[in-house]
């Protein structure tokens, strides 16, 4: 069981680096759910830690990707989220795509990262 604690730590530091609240979400929240999951898992029933931290991680990391959208204004385009432009046309790719207002990161519209904003200092 220890060892699934350490994963779960491990992702949760991790998910300090992603750029993107669903992403960022889906790491804090699948830990903290296998971490859980493996808890339970060990103390109720077969005493199954494994099974216990794969549900969990799964439940967990659904469960944070979307509440990180939520806190974004949803995933994707969203007309009512005043931190987004509205859509682009890129005429290399063929897609449309975003800019985020805050960061000047631009999205594709399903919400993938399409560039970061770098200043130059």
């Amino acid at each position: 069981m220890l060892k699934y604690l350490t994963l779960a730590v491990s992702a949760a530091a991790l998910a300090a680096c992603a750029n993107n609240s669903a992403l960022q979400g889906a790491a804090i929240g699948g830990a903290a759910g296998a971490a859980a999951g493996a808890i339970i898992g060990n103390n109720v029933g077969s005493g199954d830690a494994e099974t216990g931290a794969l549900i969990g991680g799964a439940i967990g990391a659904a469960g944070g990707a979307y509440a990180g959208c939520q806190r974004d204004g949803g995933c994707g385009w969203s007309r009512n989220n005043p931190n987004q432009s509205e859509l682009q046309w890129d005429p290399a790719a063929q897609r449309y795509y975003y800019t985020d207002l805050r960061t000047g990161d631009t999205y594709w519209q399903n919400g993938t990262p399409r560039t970061r904003y770098r200043p130059r200092y």
